[in-house]
């Protein structure tokens, strides 16, 4: 079908892409701590000449009147290209599965329009290089998610989850405006890439000759360091954060994710591995330079996603519907991500991008695989309404096995490369922030109050101006997030493995929606689950072998040519490395996990019966199946306040607005009301009235002749 063969050129493309920037990043001129970047402008959208006076702002520029225009260009670097790369491969085989996931369904032209439309708009978000288009479609990925989510909108259920999911992005969206609007009043620009500008010159405001504008993200700024810090600095980087937050599901916005199960399966993959959520994490990393001047927004950033992945972790142990299991798992390994990318070093930076990438084969296995599952089951999903489904499904089986694997971080599959990256990065930035206050108190422990005096390879705290006392507490919060990392890797495994046990083991159960037509999923189904399932074994293998600590960081090395993520104090912190003892550590907590979902799930039940009634008496249960009552909180302190805001407006403008302009429509009706007696239909009665009128006429002449 077209959009299969779309997908298919536009992976190709993706992929030269990838290596002619690879070849690129190899050549001396492109080897010099800036990175390869290559812009296209294809038209000018929006040009406004003279339109403001930039304020001087050494040593990027001297200030000056400044057009103000937006380039439709796309940028091509090491970011756009891996991104590219995996949106499109994943949404070809996501489109492949459709074919015989939704075949039949009387929707089906409008879901491949939505599905053709929604990969549009990701692959310009991830491809432009202005922060107002990315804007533009950061908002038509949310339109399309809503149109998706929303598919079956005949359902309640559907129609409610699409709104959901609409409206909490759009407090996102909100923040994401704002952050656009301040970085233009900062820097002038809202391209991240350099751009010439014409500049008036005397009196008359002539054009006297054009110069480089330093783009927000562009080169020469990154060569002057000219990125601005303090109150502004962090509150771009918050704002952005805000955004980033609601596209990619973190607390407190992630409550829209778990209810997007309510569109097609396919639709989820889509969302979950390779588009909408991903935005957020790609977000944060372009900006990079931007939060590397705030460092209490990185830590802000590591923050939210550290608890964001323990909370999802948390109420992920006690779904029943399969799909919500991996809804959670998605938000839990959103915050993986998030908890990297807050590190501030390339090491974390690497570790969460390439953690996206494995994200994104394990997870669209894992969706596809629920969809298979649901495909037989008659769309019956509920864990506790079929089981044993290993022999009825083999295929499906085997390769969800290999999803699971990955994402419980079972080594040698691509979960266990990636997720051990981000705790090694962790781990690394807490070592860094020891070994600076230990310097620091041998050189003066007096000074506690005084920026620190630190070599040139300890960049973050010198840049900063950061206090002893701010890295103290950077110290024990990294600290937390390091130990909740590792909770979460446990967590992650049992509810996996969880809910791997309940679908396929045990006595044979299958729902009676599904009758006796419960079978394995036809070859266009189980083609794209082989093919991830490959992907999710062996791609951490290939893209970041690093067993030697010298050995090569294929994934890394290429990201970081990205001229984001190249800049000169970025690459003086630490680089990627293998940890055999971290990794040690992450595979015994992920074996433990999944022996422990092995003995709760595959034998009696009487032992999970008891952990199960002792968790319920503590309130425990009920706090995790609930969903530790975010719905309801932000019903009682949202939702009631503003239905009752709109119940209130409703009788206002009922009764009031609508009830004065309806007496004001109402007079000249009373008025045609009081005069209709008068219309009498008699000639003789018209007569009288006009020979009346006329005397009055002359009468009021004489009695009044100056009127």
């Amino acid at each position: 079908m077209p959009i299969a063969l779309a997908l298919i050129v536009g992976f190709l493309c993706s992929l030269s892409l990838v290596f002619r920037i690879a070849e690129e990043q190899q050549r001396p001129e492109h080897a010099t701590g800036q990175g390869f970047a290559q812009t296209v402008t294809l038209w000018r959208w929006v040009s406004v000449d003279q339109a403001y006076a930039q304020l001087p702002s050494p040593p990027v520029t001297d200030g000056g009147m400044r057009d103000f225009a937006i380039d439709v260009t796309l940028r091509s670097d090491a970011l756009t290209a891996m991104m590219l790369a995996m949106v499109t491969f994943v949404s070809l085989l996501v489109v492949i599965f459709s074919v015989g996931y939704m075949r039949g369904d009387p929707g089906y032209w409008r879901f491949f329009t939505y599905v053709s439309l929604f990969v549009f708009s990701m692959t310009m978000l991830v491809s432009v290089s202005n922060f107002v288009l990315l804007f533009v479609f950061w908002e038509a990925v949310g339109v399309c998610s809503y149109l998706l989510i929303g598919f079956w909108y005949e359902k309640p259920s559907a129609a409610a989850a699409g709104m959901k999911a609409f409206l909490v992005n759009r407090v996102g969206d909100f923040g994401f405006a704002l952050a656009v609007f301040l970085i233009w009043i900062t820097y002038g620009t809202l391209n991240y890439h350099d751009t010439q500008i014409a500049v008036a010159g005397g009196a008359d405001g002539a054009v006297a000759e054009t110069e480089t504008l330093p783009g927000v993200l562009g080169q020469s700024r990154l060569a002057a360091g000219g990125f601005v810090g303090g109150t502004v600095g962090l509150s771009i980087c918050l704002l952005l954060l805000l955004g980033a937050c609601g596209k990619s599901a973190q607390f407190p916005l992630h409550v829209w994710l778990p209810d997007a199960m309510e569109g097609p399966t396919p639709v989820s993959a889509l969302i979950h591995a390779a588009t909408m959520v991903t935005a957020g994490v790609y977000l944060i990393a372009r900006c990079t330079p931007l939060f590397m001047v705030a460092p209490e927004a990185q830590l802000a950033v590591a923050m939210v996603g550290g608890f964001t992945a323990l909370l999802a972790g948390l109420i992920a142990l006690t779904q029943h519907d399969l799909k919500r299991v991996l809804a959670y798992s998605t938000i839990s390994q959103l915050g993986y991500m998030f908890l990297a990318l807050g590190t501030g070093s390339l090491a974390g930076i690497a570790a969460g991008m390439f953690h996206l990438f494995t994200h994104a084969f394990f997870k669209a296995l894992l969706f596809l695989g629920a969809g298979s599952v649901m495909h037989a089951m008659g769309n019956v999903i509920d864990m506790r309404r079929f089981g044993g489904l290993r022999k009825l499904m083999p295929i499906t089986h085997h390769t969800c096995l290999i999803g699971c694997l990955a994402l419980a971080g079972i080594p040698p599959l691509a979960g266990f490369w990636s997720k051990d990256a981000i705790v090694a990065a962790v781990h690394d930035r807490l070592h860094e922030i020891d070994r600076q206050l230990e310097h620091r108190a041998a050189a003066d422990p007096s000074a506690a109050h005084e920026t620190l005096a630190l070599p040139a390879a300890d960049h973050i705290a010198v840049s900063a101006g950061l206090l002893p006392a701010q890295l103290t507490r950077h110290q024990f919060i990294f600290k937390v997030l390091y130990w909740s990392a590792l909770v979460t890797a446990f967590l992650t495994a049992f509810y996996t493995f969880r809910a791997f046990y309940l679908t396929f083991y045990g006595p044979l159960r299958v729902p009676r929606e599904a009758g006796s037509h419960a079978h394995e999923s036809p070859g266009v189904m189980w083609g794209p689950l082989a093919a991830l399932a490959f992907c999710a074994a062996l791609a951490g293998v290939m893209f970041d072998w690093t067993w030697a600590s010298d050995g090569p960081h294929r994934f890394a090395d290429f990201i970081a040519g990205a001229p984001s993520l190249a800049d000169s104090v970025l690459g003086a912190t630490t680089r990627p490395d293998f940890h055999a003892r971290i990794a040690g550590i992450s595979t015994l907590i992920a074996l433990a996990g999944w022996g422990l979902a092995a003995f709760c799930y595959l034998g009696s039940q009487v032992e999970i019966e008891a952990w199960g009634r002792w968790m319920s008496r503590l309130g425990l249960y009920q706090l995790s199946e609930r969903k530790f009552f975010f719905d309801e909180f932000y019903r009682g302190l949202i939702v009631l306040p503003l239905r009752g805001i709109a119940a209130i407006s409703y009788v206002v403008d009922r009764w009031i607005v609508d009830g004065l302009v309806n007496v004001v429509g109402r007079i000249p009706l009373m008025l045609g009301s009081a005069l209709r007696p008068m219309q009498m239909g008699l000639v003789q009665f018209y007569a009288l009235a006009m020979v009346l009128g006329v005397l009055i006429l002359i009468v009021t002449r004489f009695l009044a002749p100056g009127v």
